[in-house]
């Protein structure tokens, strides 16, 4: 089960909030919307033309486009079916590969008797599947053409699901060519040209990896000054949101030249029980991070920071409370006065350059601290590219240890196997934190397993890995409902330590079991190898998987937050 434990623990309700506040992205206030690089999941073709389809079908503007499109595929379709209905008889007739009077006139009769069946059944199943397509299409057109789509209860059409469902049809298809040609067992599948070859093609564009184009990033050189240090100050929020923290300083000691001091555990989090810090360096070819330990050995001499720079000036400077300020004291640590160069807003940062951080926190010192540069918008596009800002050799930077990584594979290799929708389900502090975001990200149980059901058809896939905070009242709920073709799909979680498995036996020898923060990130590992994966919008815990999924290749076009672009079909009132 996913768990991330907060450093401090909040002593009101006030408090509670404002963690929430803090653990969760500010910039996710707006509902992604599905042009959105960061998710693709509607995403059909890589060229102008499917965007503009896309723009033109997913707006009550675009209805008539809308329309026309699904026309050109149902009429097709039901010609087909009307035409083999009409004519299956004198197709079987005139065929020479059936040789219908070597076989008993009995035995043959049952088996044509029980091809029907089926067929009527498969092409029932067909027809409903159809008229599902009409519905989730038009069905709400009426009222959504003089409204807003904004407006409850307003959806978006998705063209992903128009594939899927057209994949179906076109199984159901083959199905009902098979169970009719059944019948004949001197039947030749192949020599009608009924092979399975095509339908292979369109199941293995489904949901296919993205593109990243790795070749045409954007990068910088860091090569930093082997005398200058940039030490990390990272306080807001649990151990997502200091990874993004981390990173972010990582740009910042790669523009300033700097080795970037890995923050201390006694004021932050133990990065070294789940990130191999060396492999950092390995990835550069030179020495680029130091831990706080190897940083306090080589100036015990003058174990100092010259300047301490807050990138926000409000509504504290660098975001640091009275505690922090005593823990970052009581390492030895001489400190000079918090300073800010700007005036900047925590609740409101805003654009920055490269260049701005080169002129604003430029020092001749030798040990500078910079801090908290979470909510720091500096490069957004470059930051959040795929594999980074930075120019290196690996797939990314900040990835899981060795040890974790072995570990969720040997986990996904015991329960999961190659294909597996991975879900990170978001419960705990997220009702009243989304309630209060236009709109809401919270959804009731029976919409949220809808939305589930609809991916995990569209990836046929047989499995789903959960990463949840939720309460068992509510994943016993969800897995209850997200039923496929009449059989429930089930939700696997990772289990309780058992001696008699050993996928998790390298975290138990060494001395990893038990640690909340060691869990997550192997949380995080097995949704980031998955073959789809649904997130939470608004977590920071989804964001760095999703960053993962991007740095490794490994994210789909069927990617995307959980009901992405709908609204809750019900909101409580405000308190």
């Amino acid at each position: 089960m996913m768990k991330e434990v907060d450093r401090e623990t909040p002593s009101s309700d006030d408090d509670e909030e404002e963690g929430d506040r803090r653990n969760l992205i500010p910039q996710n206030d707006t509902r992604p919307t599905s042009n959105s690089t960061h998710f693709p999941s509607l995403h059909i073709d890589d060229d102008d033309n499917a965007t503009t389809l896309r723009r033109s079908c997913c707006s009550p503007r675009g209805f008539k486009d809308k329309k026309r499109y699904l026309l050109v595929i149902l009429i097709p379709l039901v010609v087909v079916l009307v035409y083999f209905s009409l004519h299956f008889g004198s197709l079987i007739g005139s065929s020479s590969i059936w040789n219908i009077n070597s076989v008993g006139g009995s035995s043959y009769d049952d088996r044509m008797s029980e091809s029907e069946l089926r067929s009527l059944y498969l092409l029932r199943q067909q027809q409903l599947g159809l008229i599902s397509l009409w519905n989730h299409a038009f069905g709400n057109n009426s009222a959504s053409m003089g409204s807003n789509s904004t407006e409850l209860g307003a959806k978006r059409f998705h063209f992903e699901e128009v594939k899927s469902v057209i994949y179906k049809q076109i199984s159901l298809n083959q199905q009902i060519q098979q169970v009719l040609l059944s019948a004949h067992k001197n039947g030749n599948f192949s020599e009608l040209g009924l092979d399975n070859r095509d339908l292979d093609n369109v199941e293995a564009s489904m949901c296919r990896k993205v593109d990243q184009k790795f070749a045409g990033r954007r990068t910088i050189e860091w090569k930093p000054r082997s005398n200058k240090y940039l030490i990390a100050i990272c306080v807001s929020g649990q151990m997502s949101n200091h990874l993004i923290c981390l990173e972010k300083h990582m740009f910042f000691a790669a523009i300033l030249n700097r080795i970037l001091v890995i923050p201390s555990p006694k004021v932050d989090y133990q990065f070294s029980r789940v990130l191999d810090i060396e492999h950092i360096n390995k990835c550069l070819g030179r020495k680029v991070v130091i831990t706080f330990d190897e940083f306090s050995e080589l100036k015990r001499k003058d174990f100092r920071i010259d300047k301490f720079i807050c990138y926000f000036s409000s509504p504290n400077h660098c975001y640091l409370d009275d505690g922090h300020i005593r823990k970052l004291k009581e390492l030895g640590l001489s400190m000079p006065k918090l300073e800010s160069p700007w005036l900047e807003d925590v609740k409101k940062p805003n654009k920055r350059s490269v260049q701005d951080i080169e002129t604003k926190f430029h020092s001749d010192g030798e040990v500078i601290a910079i801090g908290d540069v979470f909510f720091a918008d500096v490069e957004r596009e470059w930051v959040m590219q795929p594999r980074g800002p930075i120019s290196h050799k690996c797939n990314t930077l900040i990835e899981p240890s060795h040890l974790i990584l072995l570990t969720a594979q040997r986990f996904v290799q015991t329960f999961l196997g190659t294909d597996y929708v991975a879900l990170h389900f978001r419960r705990h502090g997220f009702l009243k934190f989304c309630n209060v975001k236009k709109p809401s990200c919270f959804y009731p149980i029976p919409q949220a397993a809808d939305c589930i059901r609809r991916v995990v058809e569209r990836a046929n896939t047989p499995v789903i890995y959960l990463s949840t905070d939720a309460a068992e009242s509510e994943t016993g709920l969800l897995e209850s409902l997200i039923v496929l073709d009449g059989k429930p799909v089930p939700l696997v979680t990772r289990p309780a330590r058992n001696s008699a498995e050993k996928w998790d036996a390298l975290l138990y020898r060494h001395g990893l079991e038990g640690d909340p923060q060691v869990e997550a990130m192997l949380d995080k590992t097995i949704c980031a190898m998955s073959s789809v994966f649904i997130g939470s919008s608004g977590s920071t815990f989804t964001e760095d998987i999703l960053r993962l999924r991007k740095d490794w290749g490994s994210a789909s076009v069927c990617d995307e937050y959980i009901c992405q672009d709908e609204l809750p079909s019900f909101i409580a009132e405000d308190e």
